[in-house]
């Protein structure tokens, strides 16, 4: 496993991030393991040598902080080696300030997500959208205050427009507060609108990038058929990746990474994550695994060399979408 300094920092991650959106409880989707079942994708994300972990207060209404932190317990490891990334912003109460990331949300869901988590402080903290209600001088000092607290190391931040975070990154700058090292960002071959203004943005800003669904949800392993219904669980009941890939230039993408897993023996979802592996400024995927050969497929990625003309091949048949997943 290789490893990369997460943007301009001297936080080192590993070329993967298990993504641990999957693991929870199965109450709040159905694809979701509950703890038990999510303990050996920990253990084999461990033994791959991935030391970088994401997860959210809001999946599984916390319990996939609370899963994440035991798992990692369970398995001895210690906290030097291990990179922990979770975020804040979508609701935890149904009051008016249990949500966004004003400074009191910011202060409550920290503490919230470090007793789930059991942690005293996380490496990444991430907000999870822009929260457009809230002055962006008020988020980055109510951040700035948890570094100085002691109970976060570094900032990121996920999906925006490029206008909204090139705007975050000035504000930073101006104020003298502590800058966002990371952008989790919708990337992947069927989605490459971030092409235009994030990556160049945040390749010019040295902020990492950690893109989000770089499988597209399942959708380039090919386990949604144009015509049949999907074999997966998750591909039956997910109703957002049915929402965000179903064009026909998007099935037409899925054709040319089938044709050439086949031809060169591999798994389709090998020669999608190569394809990110190879483009400029990404750091680290964020995977999902709900079975042992997701991670299994992802760590044989890495090895994975594409040409030019392979990457060619397989953008080709790419056509523009609306904005998705900010």
């Amino acid at each position: 496993m290789d490893f990369l300094p997460l943007g301009n920092s001297g936080l080192e991650v590993s070329r993967l991030c298990l993504g641990c959106m999957s693991y929870g409880s199965s109450k709040a989707r159905e694809w979701i393991l509950n703890e038990e079942a999510a303990l050996p994708f920990y253990q084999q994300a461990i033994e791959a040598g991935i030391n970088f972990f994401d997860t959210a207060d809001l999946y599984s209404q916390g319990m996939s902080e609370e899963v994440t932190g035991r798992a990692l317990k369970k398995l001895g490891v210690r906290r030097e080696q291990v990179v922990i990334a979770t975020k804040v912003f979508y609701p935890t109460g149904t009051s008016p300030n249990e949500r966004g990331t004003s400074k009191k949300h910011v202060r409550h869901a920290i503490d919230a997500s470090l007793r789930r988590l059991g942690l005293d402080y996380v490496d990444l903290y991430q907000i999870h959208r822009y929260d457009r209600s809230t002055p962006m001088e008020e988020t980055l000092e109510a951040l700035t205050d948890l570094i100085k607290q002691g109970k976060v190391l570094y900032l990121g931040a996920s999906s925006m427009a490029a206008w909204e975070f090139a705007k975050f990154v000035s504000v930073a700058k101006a104020n003298g507060f502590p800058r966002f090292i990371s952008m989790q960002n919708h990337y992947n071959l069927v989605y490459r609108e971030e092409e235009h203004e994030m990556i160049p943005l945040c390749r010019e800003e040295n902020v990492g990038i950690i893109p989000w669904s770089p499988l597209a949800r399942g959708f380039l392993a090919g386990n949604r058929p144009r015509s049949a219904e999907s074999e997966t669980v998750r591909g039956k009941t997910d109703a957002s990746a049915q929402r965000l890939y179903h064009q026909e230039s998007d099935y037409q993408v899925i054709d040319r990474v089938i044709d050439m897993a086949k031809k060169r023996g591999l798994s389709n979802a090998q020669i999608a994550l190569a394809w990110m592996l190879h483009k400029p400024g990404i750091t680290s995927p964020i995977i999902g695994a709900t079975k042992p050969h997701h991670l299994e497929e992802a760590v044989k990625a890495l090895e994975v060399q594409l040409t030019q003309d392979d990457i060619e091949y397989l953008e080709e048949p790419y056509q523009p979408h609306q904005v998705l997943g900010i």
